[in-house]
């Protein structure tokens, strides 16, 4: 039983785009010795070439956006990575990442160089969106939703943020990371890049998937939170479908459990500690700490340690950006996954 610190996975991205970086400066260096006026020509056209704005289409309706946004404001840590991870400019973003950060700011480790090298600055955190710090980083595009309290805040505030700058919202029900690198992609006008990312991140999966041993069985996922009660992660929900992909089997949890109501997004839902052991009955567990008990801690206590996989020693904890992963939580749950269970 170990607890993963996966490698940063940044690097994996950065050689991904820098391989593309490359190709681009290899056919710029095969110019005649005319290359830098080409290059100037090429530069111009291109410039003339995108449109002023662009029009996509939202669950709040269609919105017209900048075609090269260079002042963005995010309103969700969780959303924040996709937009460094495209390389896009990001003058203010939320920090709050579930299990990371919290009320007391600071870059989630993820993206703090790339934040800190942009001049990012943090925005307020707290039971209200900060308008006022959201005008004051005077915006051309703003990008909010997706998951957790920061998309509540956004939505409530829709009315007021589309009085600044052109607004989009990622809906609650996008979670996968693949989906949701798409939409933020394609409101900063930056899809050319989501190929390399996904492809990049497939890559990984037959990796994995191919240098790892699965145990037997189903696994279960078990949330770790403060409130000290029991949170399963639904068999459909974004981190039990990754791990699918390199050869797990996630239980069915949900219909064990009765069909209990999911909370937020439908990613987790509380079970009695009396009905732990009929529902998490799997013979591999995931923890997932979201600043509760470790897995060492847990096994301390007898409602857990009463599970099959606490008795059998098959259980794995996991980053906390990977229960609702975006790209780099996605390749550090890997990365861990890999740890765990590679030879």
């Amino acid at each position: 039983m170990r607890s993963s610190t996966p490698a940063h996975p940044r690097s994996s991205r950065r050689a991904v785009l820098a391989g593309a970086s490359g190709v681009a400066l290899l056919l710029l260096a095969g110019c005649s010795s005319g290359s830098g006026q080409a290059a100037q020509q090429a530069t111009s056209a291109t410039t003339s070439a995108a449109p002023a704005t662009r029009t996509i289409t939202t669950e709040q309706g269609a919105v017209e956006v900048p075609g090269d946004p260079q002042r963005i404001v995010v309103l969700s840590g969780g959303l924040a990575g996709y937009l460094y991870a495209l390389d896009a400019p990001v003058v203010a973003t939320d920090t709050r990442v579930l299990g990371v950060t919290d009320l007391q700011g600071g870059f989630p480790p993820a993206w703090a160089d790339e934040a800190t090298e942009q001049g990012t600055t943090a925005l307020p955190a707290g039971e209200e969106l900060n308008i006022e710090a959201v005008a004051a980083a005077q915006p051309d595009l703003i990008i909010g939703g997706g998951q957790g309290i920061t998309a509540v805040q956004a939505q409530e505030a829709y009315e007021e943020l589309t009085a600044l700058a052109p607004t989009v919202l990622v809906p609650t029900t996008t979670t996968s990371w693949q989906e949701q690198l798409e939409l933020v992609a394609e409101a900063t006008g930056r899809t050319d890049s989501v190929a390399e990312l996904v492809d990049a991140y497939d890559e990984e999966v037959e990796r994995v998937r191919s240098a790892i041993t699965v145990p037997d069985g189903t696994a279960v996922f078990l949330l770790s939170l403060p409130v000290g009660k029991p949170y399963l992660v639904p068999a459909d929900a974004a981190l039990p479908a990754l791990t699918e992909e390199v050869g797990f089997t996630p239980d069915d949890v949900v219909t064990k459990a009765g069909n209990p109501t999911l909370y937020g997004s439908g990613d987790s839902f509380e079970v009695s500690p009396e009905l732990l052991a009929q529902v998490a009955d799997a013979p591999t567990a995931f923890v997932v700490a979201l600043g509760g008990p470790s897995v060492e801690e847990l096994a301390q206590d007898p409602v857990y340690a009463a599970l099959p996989s606490f008795r059998a020693g098959q259980v794995h904890e996991l980053p906390a950006t990977s229960y609702r992963p975006d790209y780099d939580g996605a390749m550090g749950a890997l990365d861990a996954i890999a740890e765990e269970f590679g030879a």
